[in-house]
């Protein structure tokens, strides 16, 4: 596999995105765009950008923190991670992901249609956010994305939005997603005709994908919610040969 930084105009500036190639196929015909966590496009997400790859998938990670300097986020400065993300609006999102799908689009014609997005955690509501405003997406998963149904950057009124087959990981230990926000994204979702699956892992708390936190990290949950990751974007916008 390849991977690189590139740089992608927006209405606000220049945004990087990391980018991996994978090895097969040489041409891929769909693409994924990994959204950060609160604390950037780490080490850790740089990691997953190149799982997705390993799958044949254009893999794209881009700097959503660009507008305030971009880079990486230690876990144990919550503040800052949370300063930051206070300071990026829905539209500035949808902004950010609208330009990674037009260079898709134009560079590696790759349509809108056949692209997906993962967010994990702050990148999860991300990801959801992303969709409400982007009906041509072919699918979304939202790994633990906290905010959706309340906060300043709640979209739960938007979910009507997405044409787009949603799956949502939480785990039932998770206090940033409790029982009432998920039967509430169920209850919208259903009313509004949205494809949403939503997947509650018992045992498992926050941020339990990263394995770069050992005391959050639940591999048997890890693992099965990868796998059901894998089966939608093949159901959805493709395998990727």
């Amino acid at each position: 596999m390849k991977a690189d930084w590139l740089e992608l105009s927006t209405r606000d500036g220049l945004m990087r995105v990391y980018r991996v190639r994978p090895a097969d196929p040489i041409t891929p015909r769909a693409a994924v765009m990994v959204l950060q966590e609160a604390f950037g496009v780490n080490d850790h997400i740089r990691d997953v950008t190149h799982r997705v790859a390993a799958e044949g998938y254009l893999a794209l990670a881009p700097e959503l923190f660009h507008r305030t300097g971009g880079g990486a986020v230690d876990y144990t400065d919550r503040d800052t991670a949370m300063a930051l993300i206070d300071a990026l609006s829905p539209e500035e999102i949808t902004t950010d992901i609208h330009a990674v799908l037009d260079h898709l689009d134009e560079h590696e014609h790759i349509p809108p249609q056949r692209c997906a997005s993962i967010g994990f955690c702050f990148g999860g509501r991300a990801a959801v956010t992303a969709a409400t405003s982007t009906p041509e997406l072919g699918a979304t998963v939202a790994f633990y994305g906290p905010g959706v149904v309340a906060g300043p950057h709640a979209v739960l009124d938007r979910l009507a939005n997405i044409t787009g087959a949603v799956l949502m990981i939480v785990g039932d230990q998770d206090p940033t997603i409790p029982a009432a926000h998920r039967d509430q994204i169920r209850a919208a979702a259903d009313s509004a005709g949205v494809d949403l699956r939503l997947e509650v892992f018992p045992g498992a708390g926050h941020a339990f994908h990263c394995d770069a936190r050992p005391t959050l990290y639940r591999a048997d949950a890890a693992a099965k919610a990868w796998q059901m990751t894998m089966s939608l974007l093949a159901d959805t916008i493709g395998s990727a040969s």
